[in-house]
């Protein structure tokens, strides 16, 4: 099941995983509303009986300004879609798979919640508390069968990393992919599928003793202090 604010783009992505052969179902919803949340966890049970696996993605860039200067009302958003959300989702689904005994839950995270990044006060609070959800769900649900973990992306040429961009680099989303890319140790941006196959793997029975742990997926932007850039 996939789940989207975005109807075009849900029904989109949607209609490609049929045309691959995939069984797929979609469900329009506020990710960060609690009955829309309530809603899509009962849908993909009544889908499909059960649910194996959940990747907690939702997620906006929001605007860019200096902390002391910062919006309150983008600031509430970001937390809202960034982080409520990931609450919620672990809110609705966990029990489900407490009941079935088995599940596994992947969060989206950041190297943001590592790092500062300047003028995203907001996001960067928001993927600092993705992981602490993490490690508390990780360590309430083990023993129940359930695993939590939560992925870091570096950049990764996304939607949203575009929006960070055009403010970034003044509409020039190019420079900034190619300055950007410098950060990681293997000088270029991140694809969505090298996230997706990290995904896949902590979702499946390959990764049955990772458990509370965050992935860094990042080209190594984390692991040094690049002095060639």
């Amino acid at each position: 099941m996939l789940v989207d604010i975005d109807r075009e783009r849900l029904e989109q992505r949607t209609a490609e995983l049929k045309a691959a052969g995939h069984e797929a179902v979609a469900h329009h919803a506020d990710c960060a509303d609690e009955a829309a949340v309530e809603g899509y966890a009962r849908a993909a049970m009544d889908a499909f009986g059960r649910i194996d696996g959940f990747f907690n993605n939702a997620g906006i860039e929001g605007d860019l300004a200096p902390t002391h200067e910062y919006d309150i009302a983008m600031f509430d958003k970001i937390i809202r879609v960034n982080l409520r959300s990931m609450f919620l989702g672990l809110r609705f689904v966990i029990p489900h798979m407490v009941a079935a005994g088995k599940g596994a839950v992947v969060n989206t995270a950041s190297i943001g919640s590592e790092r500062g990044l300047a003028g995203a006060c907001a996001y960067n609070a928001a993927k600092h508390g993705a992981v602490g959800l993490t490690r508390t769900a990780a360590s309430e649900v083990a023993q129940k069968g359930v695993r939590v973990n939560c992925v870091m992306p570096g950049v990764i040429e996304t939607p949203l990393l575009v929006g960070m961009l055009e403010q970034m680099f003044e509409g020039d989303v190019q420079a900034g992919m190619d300055k950007l890319g410098q950060v990681a140790t293997l000088n270029r941006v991140g694809q969505p599928r090298e996230v997706g196959d990290v995904v896949s793997f902590l979702l499946s029975d390959e990764a049955s003793y990772v458990n509370g742990a965050k992935w860094e997926i990042d080209g190594g932007a984390l692991a040094t202090i690049r002095n060639d850039v």
